[in-house]
């Protein structure tokens, strides 16, 4: 069989299953079976397929099928224009994150804290775009912390970068010129409506916070109250927020005495960060 057969039947199943943008994620999947960048594929599409290509492929879109997410499937996602390795353990880094990423590079990134680091994505890359900074990340899941620490060795930021096991704050110390999150902010009675790529596959504590109240805010509780003791003078505090999240979140960190708030919009104008000063 040739690639281009063998993509158009990925194609086919993926649309029978109902999977969006089909042909789009059966090009990244019949890359990553062949063992190549996925702007090489279609110099590839008339090469005839091995048998253990042909194998893997259709491993592939059956697991595409059950709306298992393409990166979690080829075990890596672009962020912010490099390669990070993600598993069922860690959130997939996400376009709109790189909002969070451009905020904070617009100002000095001298020692960096990630709350709930996940793959390292945010972390990784600020350390990698500013090579005098160092960081620490933190997760409550050790299998995460595994993930975040391979993907700085890849990108050979071991030397800067440290990870911890801390629930937020608790196995923290010093004091930090930006701190960082991307936090659970699902509530709790909006979880089932989610997309299942995101609800069936996610880490849940990822997701959805620990919070008596269910709504979706119990992490920037946390965030807010204990923050400013970690901040060097002016220095940063910037968290990713959900849909409407903007104004609650605001009112908290300067609630907690944070100067300079903002709400700041991702691409398609939705409020995406929150950021304040110390």
């Amino acid at each position: 069989m040739h690639a281009q057969a063998l993509l158009a039947e990925g194609i086919n199943t993926l649309k029978a299953a109902g999977i969006e943008d089909s042909a789009r994620d059966a090009r990244w999947l019949l890359a990553y079976a062949l063992g190549i960048e996925r702007d090489r594929l279609t110099l590839a599409l008339h090469d005839p397929v091995t048998a253990d290509q042909e194998t893997l492929f259709r491993q592939a879109i059956m697991a595409r099928t059950r709306h298992q997410p393409v990166a979690q499937i080829i075990g890596a996602r672009l962020f912010w224009g490099r390669s990070f390795q993600v598993s069922p353990d860690v959130l997939d880094p996400r376009p709109e994150t790189e909002t969070l990423v451009e905020a904070a590079l617009r100002h000095p990134v001298g020692r960096v804290l990630d709350l709930g680091t996940g793959s390292g994505a945010i972390l990784l890359t600020l350390l990698a775009e500013r090579p005098e900074a160092t960081g620490l990340g933190v997760d409550l899941s050790p299998n995460a912390l595994e993930v975040a620490r391979q993907n700085a060795e890849a990108l050979g930021l071991s030397a800067r970068a440290r990870f911890v096991h801390s629930d937020w704050f608790s196995e923290v110390e010093g004091e930090f010129d930006l701190i960082v999150s991307n936090p659970p902010y699902i509530a709790a009675t909006d979880f089932a409506g989610l997309a299942p790529e995101v609800r069936d596959w996610e880490p849940h504590m990822a997701l959805v916070p620990n919070g008596c109240d269910g709504s979706g805010l119990a992490a920037y509780r946390v965030i807010a109250a204990q923050a400013p003791k970690y901040l060097a003078a002016q220095g940063w505090l910037m968290v990713e927020i959900g849909v409407g999240q903007g104004a609650d979140v605001l009112a908290l960190f300067t609630q907690a005495g944070l100067k300079r708030g903002q709400i700041l919009p991702d691409l398609s104008g939705r409020g995406r960060v929150v950021v304040a000063q110390a």
